[in-house]
């Protein structure tokens, strides 16, 4: 940052906010105050000071969006706030940065301690087309001004008590691949088709689309694959089965990773959850990329996982609510069958009756 200049130039004043933050302004006389953005000190500071002192302000709009105590300056503090880079994942932060962006230009201009309850209620009745965008959009308001109160930048939370919009999925969420639906796949798409590859990865890893999408001989050493999540952040290990080696074995793949387009080029993760939702609705499966993950992990869970070895192998934290979930399921499926299992035998046993007919 350079030093003030002496004497001081022209016209440039500067105040400190109530909430201790040094904004500079240039005003000539008793004419209008022209806010100055850039940082204090840089090219681009005295580029706009010379602009304004010429009477050229900023664009109107983009004035009020950044006015301190607006909700647009409100997204700026907390997308520069150490909640912001190292609480959440990229993933998260990319998903919210956009919602943040489109937030910020539909009523960055408005107070934020102004907004409430029914504003947030507005917003989801306005996205109520989209629930799952809907809610999306909710965690993301929760989670500026859950920051916000924290630091008492604002009085009071206004996403507190708005509730998430029920939509297709939201009671188990993405449909889970039951097995004649997998069997059904299989049979359509042989080992050594690039569909048939997608589902084995999937299947078989438990890895997110985005990380499927990414996974490739770099991430392979001695039969295991290693990859840091995008959504967590966590290095998983996974020993590669040898269902998903004869599926690598056999397929068309990329030079830079297992599943690739029919040119050889790598998916991102948009293209490949398409592409795949694309295969399965040929096929009139309901099933989509995400919902082979939660079969593996109910296969896993089955076969005896425990909660830790569902958190290792998936990528999950510790004392997370997915492996509780598919263990407790697991246990039940079990205690049913051991229920039905017993009622055969006492069924078996018993000496036939005769039923009296009317």
């Amino acid at each position: 940052m350079n030093a003030m200049p002496r004497p001081r130039p022209l016209h440039l004043r500067h105040e400190t906010t109530r909430h201790g933050e040094k904004v500079w302004y240039v005003r000539r006389g008793e004419g209008p105050r022209i806010r100055l953005r850039e940082p204090f000190g840089s090219k681009a500071f005295w580029a706009e000071y010379e602009k304004a002192v010429r009477g050229h302000a900023p664009d109107v709009e983009a004035r009020k969006a950044q006015t301190t105590g607006s909700l647009g300056w409100l997204i700026d503090s907390y997308m520069a706030s150490a909640q912001w880079t190292t609480e959440l994942s990229a993933a998260t932060r990319a998903q919210r940065a956009g919602i943040l962006k489109e937030t910020k230009e539909a009523a960055g201009h408005e107070s934020a301690d102004r907004i409430n309850k029914l504003s947030i209620q507005k917003g989801m009745d306005k996205r109520a087309a989209q629930p799952h965008g809907a809610n999306n959009w909710l965690k993301t308001m929760r989670g500026l001004f859950g920051w916000a109160v924290a630091l008492d930048i604002v009085p009071a939370d206004p996403t507190r008590s708005v509730k998430l919009l029920a939509g297709a999925n939201d009671r188990n969420g993405f449909h889970t691949w039951t097995e004649e639906e997998v069997a059904q796949f299989e049979a359509r798409h042989k080992v050594g088709t690039r569909e048939r590859l997608a589902l084995d990865i999937l299947l078989y890893t438990g890895l997110r689309r985005g990380d499927a999408a990414r996974l490739g001989r770099p991430h392979v050493r001695n039969g295991v694959i290693r990859i840091m999540t995008e959504k967590t952040e966590q290095e998983v290990t996974i020993r590669i089965l040898p269902p998903l080696a004869a599926s690598i074995a056999a397929a068309p793949i990329g030079e830079l990773t297992f599943i690739a387009t029919e040119k050889g080029r790598p998916y991102t993760k948009e293209s490949f959850g398409n592409w795949f939702r694309d295969v399965c609705a040929e096929m009139g499966l309901p099933g989509r990329a995400h919902g082979l993950r939660k079969a593996g992990a109910r296969r896993a869970a089955e076969n005896g996982a425990t909660e830790a070895e569902l958190n290792a192998w998936f990528g999950w934290a510790e004392g997370s609510r997915e492996s509780a979930t598919y263990v407790r399921g697991a246990n039940r499926t079990k205690l049913a069958a051991r229920i039905a299992d017993r009622y055969s035998e006492i069924s078996d046993a018993a000496p036939p009756t005769q039923v009296r007919r009317r």
